[in-house]
């Protein structure tokens, strides 16, 4: 199964060319790149870890694939996402997000439902490995 979450999702990942290209994007709009980090890519967990400061004054992208290449080598087995920030209204804003690194496996999601009194049906979605 294919985790698909943030932007290019359904496309084939991106190669370091083109995540460098979509980087020179973000920097020549002024939007602030972070790097982050998780192994639960599960769809309610928007907090991953924070792999360094976002980089907001950064105007060279070779910066930002200097950080993400050291996130990917300290977690090769995890999840690694970069996202863009943009504060041109006084406060931040997610642009754009995509993951950059996924583990060589890929945890499965299971649904369950279960039906409650009345016509009340609760979901519960339960990672397996």
């Amino acid at each position: 199964m294919r985790i698909t979450q943030g932007s290019f999702s359904f496309l084939p990942d991106l190669d370091d060319d083109q995540i460098k290209a979509q980087v020179e994007y973000c920097l020549n709009q002024d939007w602030a790149i972070g790097v982050e980090y998780t192994d639960d890519p599960h769809p309610r967990n928007t907090y991953w870890e924070m792999w360094c400061q976002p980089m907001f004054d950064l105007k060279d992208p070779a910066g930002v694939m200097m950080e993400l290449n050291a996130c990917r080598k300290a977690f090769p087995d995890s999840y690694v996402k970069l996202i863009a920030f943009d504060s041109t209204r006084g406060f931040e804003t997610v642009r754009l997000s995509f993951i950059v690194q996924r583990p060589k496996v890929e945890p499965r999601f299971l649904m369950s439902r279960t039906e409650g009194s009345g016509r009340t049906v609760h979901v519960t979605l339960t990672t397996q490995r």
